[in-house]
């Protein structure tokens, strides 16, 4: 195995080398990203299966170009098109999960679903206001439902535009509204974008692009704030929780049963049924002392996280894991395979995403604590047949999780003037170099969550203050950069000063990858406050996803390139082989948006270029000329 396919978590490296030793048919991701490389073609986005004249392969060697397809597409159309493809389907997918999540809200308030029920009044309220819906006064249940079928109506509304379009400053809508790129309904973009794409419709790769921005505005300002708003009334705004990472997390006494994947709902029955006293009995009459849960990715309801995408299969590789639940997005299918080594069974829970040799037990949001309870019944059932055999790392590591935007609201609520007023003043006065956004998922080909660490230690050592989201929270977390103690030791001293005058950490654990919503209402309440840029676009901020793999994370960078964010995504470009539709996305989408969308293999240089942007945005804001060391050594 490669340096560059392992791990940058020592835990992972450990229970590699043990699975080895054990059985060396055990195939992980690192053994497959080794064994099959990436098309040299398609990788550059030059390469058209759009009909079945092709495909179409634009370098048929590195002498040889072809200039157009058979049906006359140039180059630039087809990796246009092809990145719109991307995109779509990433939006696609996050917004999907929030039509079920309004659903559930809109079935809570009907009193037809009975295991979740309004947990977050203030929250329902606040969406209220923003939706232009009479809340006070009123019956919960009856507000709720107007807030579900007002947000439902967002997936199919053809005129007009989103509700939440209204949550962008006004400056940053005006760009918008120029360029064509504020979305009507989230399910019609997405239709209207596998339109575009079809043989013979857009051949223009600016419009294209455009497109890419329209969808991906309907998951960021959409589905992705949609769901993470209903996660917050049914289940309470997130606030800091103490909570634990690493494959230490596992116990050798209790059971032990994982939950991988997006579903907000069954994690929370899950976690809820886990801890009920006759389960927790059950499992002592199997010869357990409890039950405990674990994810990966993380979680809002504080369960302990494992980490990211590429130690799923390592998890089973313990020996120490009775069950494991999968729902849908970013889930191995390996995952059966691994676990016929071992004792360990794995359900798959959702009615769109099946895992052949899984138990299936599809997921009845009407059903939530019932099926909850059956999950966690069988997990007991199998710790007997738990063989002792595997590897126990104990290493772990002590986080805290669990920040919003409206925690960080209340921890400046005794502020004359605002909301955001301090972390404002210190971006102004130099103590807080920028801001970060460190997101998307850990990725085998390189040094799986080694990348996400490395710029999370460097940024902070800048004096840069990072949010993160998804694997690049679970990243951060088992190198144990959410610990605020750790965190801070680390930070540069101006940052350090500044985050105990505001009593947060260095890095901001914001939730799973449908949370990077979160930060753009963060970046919003920002421009709100003032001192900064009245939009978006042009704070010294930058979003990195520096180990993306999914079309998801496609659409989370369009989404936060058109709000005015420099976005930086590690690897090579989808889109390299195309110079016209580069320049586009890094040149043309700066001067229209003041965001831009980069791609770039080599991590020192996503630390020197998400520098570059947050001083040049410092410089044309005229902002107090940032010197590192000012504020200490």
């Amino acid at each position: 195995m490669s340096e560059n396919a392992k791990s940058g978590y020592k835990g992972a490296e450990q229970v590699i080398q043990w699975g080895r030793s054990y059985c060396d048919w055990i195939e992980t991701c690192f053994d497959r990203a080794q064994k099959l490389k990436p098309c040299p073609t398609g990788a550059k986005g030059a390469c058209c299966k759009h009909c079945h004249m092709g495909p179409c392969r634009f370098i048929q060697s590195s002498e040889e170009r072809v200039e157009k397809g058979v049906c006359g597409a140039t180059l630039a159309t087809v990796a246009a098109r092809n990145f719109l493809r991307m995109a779509l389907s990433g939006a696609a997918a996050h917004s999907d999960n929030a039509r079920d999540m309004a659903f559930t809200l809109l079935g809570v308030a009907n009193g037809e679903i009975k295991d979740f029920g309004i947990s977050d009044i203030k929250k329902l309220h606040r969406i209220a206001r923003i939706l232009e819906i009479q809340a006070e006064g009123r019956a919960i249940n009856d507000v709720a439902r107007d807030v579900a079928e007002s947000l439902i109506n967002d997936f199919g509304r053809q005129r007009g535009a989103l509700s939440y379009i209204k949550r962008a400053p006004k400056k940053t809508r005006e760009r918008w509204e120029e360029w064509g790129i504020i979305p009507k309904g989230i399910d019609r973009e997405i239709a209207e974008a596998i339109y575009r794409t079809h043989v013979g419709v857009d051949h223009e790769p600016d419009s294209l692009l455009l497109s890419a921005l329209r969808v991906s505005l309907g998951d960021g300002w959409g589905g992705s704030m949609i769901s993470a708003d209903i996660a917050d009334i049914l289940f309470g705004t997130p606030q800091p929780v103490k909570t634990e990472s690493g494959f230490g997390i596992f116990r050798e006494d209790e059971v032990n049963l994982i939950v991988i994947g997006h579903e907000t709902t069954l994690a929370k029955a899950i976690a809820d049924a886990s801890s009920e006293p006759d389960m927790i009995e059950y499992a002592m009459s199997k010869g357990a002392k409890g039950v405990n849960l674990g994810s990966i990715y993380g979680s809002r309801d504080a369960i302990p996280s494992a980490g990211g995408f590429t130690n799923q299969e390592l998890c089973i590789m313990t020996g120490l894991i009775d069950a494991v639940t999968v729902d849908a997005q970013c889930i191995m299918p390996t995952l059966v395979e691994v676990a016929n080594s071992f004792h360990t069974k794995i359900i798959s829970t959702s009615q769109k995403a099946h895992f052949p040799g899984a138990l299936h037990m599809p997921y009845d949001v009407h059903r939530a604590r019932e099926i909850a309870r059956e999950i966690v019944r069988l997990a007991v059932d199998n710790y007997p047949n738990r063989s002792g055999t595997g590897e126990k790392v104990t290493e772990k590591f002590s986080i805290v999780a669990g920040f919003s935007q409206e925690y960080m609201e209340h921890m400046n609520s005794s502020v004359p003037g605002g909301t955001f007023r301090l972390l404002n003043d210190a971006i102004l006065q130099g103590n807080i170099r920028g801001v970060a956004g460190l997101v998307g998922s850990d990725n085998p080909r390189v040094q799986a969550t080694g990348i996400h660490q490395y710029l999370a230690g460097e940024l902070i050592g800048d004096d840069v203050l990072i949010f993160a989201t998804g694997s690049g929270s679970a990243s951060c977390a088992i190198s144990g950069y959410l610990n605020p103690e750790t965190a801070l030791e680390k930070a540069g001293q101006g940052l350090r000063e500044a985050c105990e005058g505001m009593g947060i950490p260095p890095i901001l654990h914001l939730g799973t990858c449908v949370d990077s919503s979160r930060i753009l209402t963060i970046f919003s309440a920002m421009a709100e406050e003032g001192g900064l840029s009245d939009e978006i676009g042009g704070m010294p901020s930058v979003i990195i996803a520096p180990e993306w793999f999914a079309e998801k994370e496609i659409a989370l960078g369009c989404y936060f390139a058109a709000s005015g964010v420099p976005v930086i995504l590690g690897g090579t470009s989808p889109v390299e082989a195309s110079e016209e539709v580069t320049k586009i996305m890094t040149e043309s989408w700066f001067e229209r948006f003041r965001g831009s969308l980069h791609f770039e293999p080599d991590f020192e240089k996503m630390h020197s270029l998400a520098l570059e942007h947050i001083d040049r945005a410092r410089e044309e804001l005229n902002l107090k000329r940032y010197e590192y060391g000012e504020y200490g050594d």
